[in-house]
């Protein structure tokens, strides 16, 4: 079975991307990153990117009319005949239009362990609702967010004298661990 292609889409630091990116180098992880899209032109995504020698690209975002950077995105996405698209802390609602290019085909990390916690601020909602467990869960991609199926999850404790800080800290490094290892569970069911 060939491994797959991917095109990440990022918005900030690119630390769950860079995470990836290390599983593929030290052979923990069997694919290609082909390129980087973001939607800010100054995210350090970018950089990681330059470094590691994979192409990468900006595209423009408009809040009133998504489909324009969409569009452009899966152009790019189709040319290079990419496998599976890689949401890694892109931090836009996707429209149904893209969603339906890649059906099937696009993955996104949450940092809680779904179907709790769902949308904007996951550690922050756990933390108050004073839950013992938190953690990341990655997910393909549907119109209802963060609803998809579950790939896989990864657990985290809540300690009693925890902020919002330290909770979402241990969840990223966990986040690191799980998305190039749910990569290749769901490229091995698909594929």
């Amino acid at each position: 079975m060939p491994s797959p292609k991917l095109a990440v889409l990022a918005s900030g630091r690119g630390s769950n991307y860079k995470a990836i990116q290390e599983a593929i180098l030290n052979d923990q992880l069997d694919a290609e990153i082909i390129i980087l899209i973001t939607d800010k032109e100054k995210a350090p995504a970018r950089e990681i990117a330059r470094s590691n020698g994979t192409e990468e690209m900006y595209i423009p975002y408009d809040r009133k009319d998504r489909e324009v950077f969409e569009r452009e995105a899966a152009r790019i996405i189709k040319e290079k005949d990419v496998d599976l698209v890689i949401l890694a802390g892109f931090m836009r609602l996707i429209t149904p239009y893209f969603i339906n290019e890649f059906e099937g085909r696009m993955l996104n990390i949450h940092p809680s362990l779904l179907p709790n916690f769902k949308g904007l601020d996951a550690q922050t909602q756990a933390f108050e609702a004073g839950v013992k467990e938190a953690g990341c869960t990655v997910h393909v991609v549907t119109e209802e967010m963060d609803a998809g199926p579950i790939i896989s999850q990864r657990k985290v404790p809540v300690f009693e004298n925890d902020t919002v800080e330290a909770l979402s800290a241990r969840i990223l490094v966990e986040e690191h661990i799980l998305y190039p290892e749910a990569i290749s569970k769901y490229w091995d069911s698909v594929a």
